[in-house]
């Protein structure tokens, strides 16, 4: 049985493909992607997962872009796109809905097990980091203010040189 592939176009805000049953079906099952005014949008990392799992075509006005591509044209586009997506699919791979956080000053939203979005709110606000970059103390302690200020849990992503992530969660304890 041959599955029918979503095709996307790119843009700089992430990928676009029509509402029709097979990008429909394929949220219902995963919750990749938002649906918005009749399309759904992708962002980056959730373009080049789908891409990698072969159910994504993704479209430069009539190219088809290859993963390599993709990859190159969206570490044009954001400096941290390649740390950020080793997160994402480290965390899709242990079964978690991952969501764009930008509207609370995070990078990732992350579901627990079981949970959609819609069905309860996100546990943790997600931050990648390199293993190799620095943190002042003002950085961590914004960050923390984030997740407080939106009642989820801190969870910092440490990204190695071979893409294997490392989480820390970070809580606010009271003597």
């Amino acid at each position: 049985m041959v599955r029918a592939k979503l095709e996307g176009i790119f843009a700089e805000e992430g990928i676009t493909v029509l509402d029709n049953p097979t990008s429909r079906n394929l949220y219902d099952k995963t919750r990749v992607g938002e649906l918005k005014s009749g399309k759904f949008k992708y962002s980056l990392q959730e373009a080049l997962y789908l891409l990698e799992s072969n159910k994504l075509k993704v479209f430069s006005g009539k190219k088809e872009l290859s993963a390599e591509e993709f990859i190159k044209k969206s570490r044009r586009i954001d400096k941290k796109f390649w740390i950020r997506y080793a997160v994402f699919k480290d965390l899709r791979s242990r079964g978690y809905i991952v969501k764009t956080a930008l509207k609370f000053g995070a990078d990732f939203r992350v579901y627990d097990k079981g949970i959609k979005p819609g069905e309860d709110h996100a546990k943790w606000i997600v931050f990648p980091v390199h293993e190799s970059n620095t943190l002042t103390w003002h950085d961590f302690s914004a960050k923390n203010r984030v997740s407080h200020s939106t009642r989820k849990n801190l969870l910092m992503a440490i990204v190695d040189n071979e893409d294997d992530v490392t989480y820390y969660e970070i809580a606010w304890k009271k003597p």
